[in-house]
């Protein structure tokens, strides 16, 4: 397998992980935002959790944007909704995956 298709396939894992436990929540609670948003910091081991994932997203997003201007990687832009509807485990193997010469 090459190194560019381990990054799809980490992608589409990424995506489909996280989204059992999202739908799950939105199943029982609806599309309730706020209190998705509040849930991500019901106690303090969730909100260590949340708070580490958020500053290492916002640190992926510096660091990504300045590698993809270095290294001419076309739509890096793609990696921010797939931050914000995911999260870092779409994002950072999509990169990669961009990234990543055919």
């Amino acid at each position: 397998m090459s190194a560019r298709n381990f990054y799809l396939a980490m992608a589409v894992a990424g995506t489909m992980v996280p989204w059992m436990f999202f739908g799950s929540f939105f199943a029982v609670h609806g599309i309730d935002v706020p209190l998705f948003l509040q849930s991500l910091f019901v106690n303090g081991a969730a909100g260590g959790f949340s708070a580490d994932v958020l500053i290492t997203i916002v640190v992926f997003w510096v660091w990504s944007w300045r590698d993809a201007a270095k290294n001419n990687v076309a739509r890096w832009w793609l990696i921010l909704p797939a931050s914000f509807f995911v999260g870092l485990s779409l994002a950072f193997p999509l990169y990669l995956y961009l990234r990543e010469q055919d």
